[in-house]
């Protein structure tokens, strides 16, 4: 099974303190919009996004179809495909993404210890 590129999104109190505290570990902008309440920082592979507001834990993020870089893969398994196979293996999901849908969509499901996780796919 093919998750595609994988982050932490931090649900964060103050967007510029973190975005100072991280890249003072060596994080750099690659993308996301402060105006937003969010910015996505990298370290070599390692991905964390920022966001103020927009949610109340911690996700783990995956996006089909994209590279540690955010780069378009040339095959992914289609965030639907992964879906199905997850609800065949009795999977409980909070979100859902449309299956009568092609393109970007999204799920959520949450680990044993509540730990949210989110498969995302852009394109």
């Amino acid at each position: 099974m093919e998750l595609g590129a994988f982050s932490v999104s931090l649900a964060v109190k103050d967007l510029q303190a973190s975005r100072a505290f991280y890249e003072k570990l060596g994080f750099k902008e690659m993308g996301g919009n402060p105006e937003h309440n969010y910015l996505i920082l990298k370290n070599g592979e390692h991905i964390i996004g920022l966001f103020q507001g927009m949610f109340e834990k911690n996700i783990l993020t995956f996006n089909p179809g994209w590279d540690q870089s955010a780069q378009n893969t040339d095959s992914f398994t289609d965030v639907r495909e992964l879906q199905k196979s997850l609800r065949d293996q009795g999977i409980n999901f909070e979100e859902e993404a449309d299956e009568s849908t092609e393109g970007p969509a999204h799920f959520v499901i949450v680990d044993p210890d509540g730990n949210p996780i989110l498969v995302d796919q852009h394109r």
